[in-house]
């Protein structure tokens, strides 16, 4: 996990090893002082020599410098390291979630990666400096000081090094316990997290139902467990402080008075007593810093196991060894597939699915809710891999192409619509980058969007709001439909895409792509017969299996869920999908 993590330094590799540098430079030059402090005041100030104070009071001023310059710039370096890491963590991060499929993204959450992305990389990020810089000095210094202070008096050294061993032991008992409680922490602020996305991202149904106490309630509860376990873990880390500088004073106490006992009897001089207590203080204000050190180490461990997850996960679809990189056409044909989205399911969401679409033919495919439809299409651009049988287009098993020439070739117009931030033209761009204006227009003109497009004070200039928030849900749903067009598909996936839309503007569309995009298969989900009825041939799931297909005439005939629906939007009949005609 370490390595995984240090790889990630890259170009601020230079930056992290001047810090620990400067760190020590800073506490040779801390250690040296007081060893001068002493000659000062032995050889100095009691044999009345000026001459000697004003030199090696120079001395002393010289290595201070030193040590603050030192100081500043293992702060600098520590600090370009560490942030340096952090922005290559979320970059890795960023670009490895990328390759995710929406299988991999499901076992983590949105609410989950983004905070891994932030608050996670952020303690990883704290802890490095730390690291860096206390995690050197503190060990040095106290290393140091050991071995100063046991050369100028053993007796006395014993103090305080008896005062470290219980410091560590307590250390190493409490270290652990934190451990664990930040880790069930971190996971309470992915559940925070969520309850605030799904605050936001569905405000306008929380202001239509006023609901706002009730949403209030939620996130207090969230925040409320937040707070238990920050106490929890805090309170074991507050333990520490007070337990150090008890200990700091006891020392100073004993020092003070059994230095003073052996001055008395010349054994010990009243400048090396200067430097044993300044040796002292270093001593266990190391020991503290090293305390710091391992809290942030063990607050950044349970974040690194996180954002290593996330790195060491393997994309459940991923490219064949040597991959096809063209689609001939765009036929589609499905071979006995049988699909279930967790393999420890007992139950398949697709069951035995054997269809084959021709190039070029229009499809449309009506079902119920959970009949499966969406997980149908999702299937051939290979947003999810079949569990049994398998999916060819243009001839080729879809496991066989090349990930991304795939999904160019099979366009899918999702049915949550999502626009981005950015002009108008910015999004449609989505389906090519290369895209002349004119392009944009015509793809437009085909999905009906320039009717609105045209009125708006900046046409195709103007700026579209996160998610598409001042644009109405058929203008979103047109101008994705524009997007994907943009890409000249040989499969065109449209997932209710024009529900939104009112009638008279869906047969326009459906009348455009007859005429202007002839070769390109055309798979049409919906929820209204009169988006369908016009298709090549027809679909009608129920329960995960293809209940019926043909025509609209054909099914009118002999399919009795169509026949229902149809019946029942047309003013006849007494149900839709999900309730079908019960015989008295």
């Amino acid at each position: 996990m370490v390595s995984k993590l240090l790889s990630r330094v890259r170009e601020y590799t230079k930056y992290a090893i001047a810090t620990p540098l400067f760190m020590l430079l800073e506490v040779a030059m801390e250690m040296v002082i007081p060893l001068l402090m002493a000659s000062i005041i032995d050889k100095g100030i009691n044999a009345g020599d000026m001459n000697h104070i004003l030199i090696v009071g120079a001395e002393m001023l010289v290595a201070a410098g030193i040590g603050l310059f030192a100081g500043i710039m293992g702060g600098k370096c520590g600090a370009y390291a560490s942030a340096g890491l952090a922005k290559n963590l979320r970059q890795s991060m960023f670009e490895r979630i990328q390759t995710y499929s929406f299988a991999n993204i499901d076992k983590f959450s949105s609410n989950s990666l983004i905070t891994r992305l932030t608050t996670d990389v952020t303690n990883v990020q704290n802890a490095f400096q730390m690291l860096l810089r206390m995690g050197t000095r503190a060990p040095a210094s106290l290393i140091v000081a050991v071995i100063m202070t046991i050369t100028i008096s053993p007796k006395l050294s014993t103090i305080y090094l008896t005062a470290v061993a219980i410091l560590t032991v307590i250390l190493v008992i409490v270290m652990p316990m934190t451990h664990k409680r930040f880790k069930m922490l971190f996971e309470r602020y992915d559940a925070m997290n969520e309850r605030v996305q799904e605050n936001v991202s569905a405000v306008r149904v929380v202001k239509a139902y006023v609901r706002e106490d009730h949403e209030i309630d939620k996130f207090s509860e969230a925040n409320q467990n937040i707070y238990r376990l920050s106490v929890r873990a805090e309170r074991l880390i507050v333990i520490m402080m007070p337990t150090m500088m008890a200990a700091v004073y006891t020392c100073i106490m004993l020092l003070s008075w059994n230095g003073a006992k052996m001055i008395v009897d010349s054994t010990l001089t009243t400048g090396e007593l200067t430097s044993l207590l300044s040796y002292c203080m270093n001593i266990l204000m190391s020991l503290m810093m090293l305390s710091v050190v391992f809290v942030m180490i063990m607050m950044s461990t349970a974040s690194a196991q996180r954002i290593v997850e996330v790195l060491d996960e393997e994309p459940s679809i991923a490219n064949g060894e040597h991959p096809i990189m063209e689609v001939a056409d765009g036929s589609i044909d499905f071979n006995h597939v049988n699909f279930k989205y967790n393999a420890s399911s007992e139950d398949n969401v697709l069951s035995d699915i054997d269809l084959h679409i021709k190039s070029g033919e229009t499809v449309g495919i009506l079902g119920g809710t959970g009949s499966a439809k969406t997980s149908l299409v999702n299937l051939i651009s290979r947003l999810y891999d079949v569990t049994d049988g398998n999916i060819e287009v243009g001839g080729v098993d879809v496991r066989n192409y090349d990930v991304e020439t795939l999904r160019d070739q099979v366009s899918v117009v999702l049915q949550k619509n999502v626009l981005f931030s950015g002009t108008i033209l910015e999004n449609l761009r989505w389906g090519d980058p290369n895209a002349t204006e004119e392009e944009c227009k015509r793809a437009c003109e085909m999905a009906c969007a320039d009717e609105f497009i045209d009125k708006m004070p900046d046409g195709y200039n103007t700026y579209i709001e996160q998610g598409g928030t001042n644009v109405s849900g058929g203008q979103r749903q047109r101008l994705c439909i524009a997007r994907a067009l943009l890409k000249k598909p040989k499969v065109l996936i449209l997932d209710d895409s024009t529900s939104a839309v009112d009638t008279a503007t869906d047969a326009k569309i459906r009348k455009a792509f007859r005429e202007v995009i002839p070769g390109t298969t055309k798979l049409i989900i919906a929820q209204r017969v009169s988006s369908v009825q016009d298709a090549d041939r027809i679909i009608v799931m129920d329960d995960g299996k293809i209940n019926g297909i043909g025509t609209h005439e054909e099914l009118l005939a002999n399919n009795e869920i169509y026949r229902d629906v149809y019946e029942s939007q047309t003013g006849a009949g007494t149900g839709d999908f999900d309730e079908k005609e019960v015989d008295a």
